[in-house]
C-alpha cells in the first residue's frame, strides 16, 4: 500500500481515496453494533442511586474495571454480527480501556478506546459557542503544572462537532493524511505526535490556504507535508469555542502561545496543547515528511511538481492581538465517527474510533466518514 501511495500520480489521488473507502455494508453493521452495544452499558453499567465522588486516577481505574466486566459478559453473549474482543487493562488504573470490533469475512477491524469522563458539558449547547465563563472556571480550577489536558476525555462532544462540520472533500483529505500518518507509524514506530495533531494540521491548511469545498487533493496533500517539516514554527489555535474576549482566558492564552513550539491547542480545550511536549516525535516525522515530498505522488504525469498553497506557520503575531472569529456555516448531514454514551453514573463514557484497519492498512480517527 504504501509503494501503491506514493507512487500514484497527484491526478489519481481522489480516485486512491475512493478505492479504499470503508465498505458500506460494515460501516451499517459497526453503527449497529455500537448502536447496541451502547444501549447494553447504559443498562447494565453503574446501576443504583447516583453518589459523588471525587475525580481522581483511583475512582477512574475502578470505572474501567466495572466497564471491562460488562463488555467481556456481552462478548461471550456473542450478540453482534461482528466479532468482539477487549484488550487486557495496561495498568491496574487505566484510563482508557481497548477494544476491537472485526468482520473477518471482510477482513476489516476497528479498534476502539473507552473514556470515563466527567459529564462536564452538561450544561452546555455544543452547537452553540460556550459562555466563555466555563472556560474561565476551567482554568481557575484545574492547571496544576503537567495537568494541562487533564480533562481533554470531557471535550469529546465539541472536538467531534468540530471536525463533523467540515466538507465532504476536507475530510476525504484527512482521510489520506490519517492514512499518511499509520504508514509512518508502522515504519517508525513510537513515538511520534498524536493523530489527533495531523488532523488539525489538515484543517489549518485548508482554512488559510483553500477554504473552497473543491480543491486539488495533491496540493492539499503537500501542504499538510510541507507544515510538518516545519513544526519549530507551529503555533495554532482556533476561536471557535474560546477566543480573548474574556480577561481571564485572554491572558491564559497568551501564556499558552508563547511556549516553546509546535504550539497546536485544542480548539475545544485551550489547556491541552495537541501537538505533545517533545519536538523528538515531530523531527522524526518531519524526516519522513521530507521524503515523501519528493515522490511521484506530488507530481503530475508530464512529471511536474504539484504546488502547495500558501499558508502561514503561525497564526498570532508576538504582541498576540485577538483574531477575528471563525465562522462555519457547513450543515451537511454527516455520519459521526464518534458515539458518545451518556448519564452512566454522572459520568460519560465515551467511545471514540480510535484508528480503522483493513487489509489496504487504511488508518485513521475520521476513516469511518464517508462521502
Amino acid at each position: 500500500m504504501e509503494q501503491d501511495l506514493r507512487s500514484i500520480p497527484a491526478s489519481k489521488l481522489d480516485k486512491f481515496i475512493e478505492n479504499h473507502l470503508p465498505d458500506t455494508s460494515f460501516c451499517a453493521d459497526l453503527r449497529e453494533t455500537i448502536d447496541a452495544l451502547c444501549a447494553l452499558l447504559k443498562d447494565r453499567s453503574f446501576q443504583g442511586p447516583v453518589r459523588r465522588m471525587r475525580a481522581s486516577k483511583g475512582v477512574k481505574g475502578v470505572l474501567i474495571k466495572e466497564i471491562k466486566k460488562q463488555l467481556c459478559e456481552i462478548q461471550h453473549e456473542r450478540r453482534f454480527g461482528v466479532k468482539f474482543e477487549v484488550h487486557s487493562l495496561r495498568s491496574p488504573n487505566s484510563r482508557a480501556l481497548s477494544f476491537k470490533l472485526s468482520a473477518p469475512d471482510l477482513l476489516k477491524e476497528v479498534k476502539f478506546d473507552v473514556l470515563p469522563a466527567y459529564d462536564l458539558l452538561d450544561h452546555l449547547n455544543i452547537l452553540k459557542k460556550p459562555n466563555q465563563q466555563f472556560y474561565a472556571n476551567l482554568i481557575s480550577g484545574h492547571i496544576p503544572p503537567g495537568k494541562e489536558g487533564e480533562l481533554s476525555s470531557c471535550f469529546m462532544g465539541l472536538r467531534k462537532y468540530f471536525l463533523n462540520c467540515r466538507p465532504t472533500k476536507l475530510k476525504r483529505l484527512i482521510r489520506l493524511v490519517t492514512h499518511w500518518y499509520q504508514l509512518c507509524k508502522e515504519k517508525l514506530g513510537d513515538p511520534l505526535p498524536p493523530q489527533y495533531a495531523l488532523e488539525l494540521l489538515t484543517v489549518y491548511a485548508w482554512e488559510h490556504g483553500s477554504r473552497v469545498t473543491k480543491f486539488n487533493t495533491a496540493q492539499g496533500f503537500r501542504t499538510v507535508l510541507e507544515l510538518v517539516t516545519k513544526y519549530k514554527q507551529l503555533r495554532i489555535y482556533w476561536t471557535v469555542y474560546y477566543d480573548f474576549r474574556h480577561q481571564e482566558v485572554s491572558e491564559y492564552l497568551r501564556q499558552q502561545l508563547k511556549k516553546d513550539r509546535p504550539v497546536i491547542l485544542d480548539p475545544a480545550d485551550p489547556t491541552r496543547n495537541i501537538a505533545g511536549l517533545n519536538p523528538k516525535d515531530w523531527r522524526r516525522l518531519a524526516g519522513e515528511a521530507a521524503a515523501w515530498l519528493q515522490y511521484p505522488c506530488f507530481k503530475y504525469r508530464d512529471g511536474s511538481p504539484v504546488c502547495s498553497w500558501e499558508v502561514p506557520v503561525r497564526t498570532c503575531h508576538h504582541h498576540l492581538r485577538p483574531p477575528t472569529p471563525l465562522l462555519f456555516i457547513y450543515l451537511e448531514n454527516l455520519p459521526t465517527q464518534m458515539w458518545s454514551l451518556h448519564s452512566c453514573g454522572g459520568h460519560w463514557l465515551s467511545l471514540f474510533h480510535s484508528h480503522l484497519s483493513t487489509v489496504h492498512r487504511f488508518h485513521g480517527l475520521t476513516g469511518c466518514l464517508s462521502g
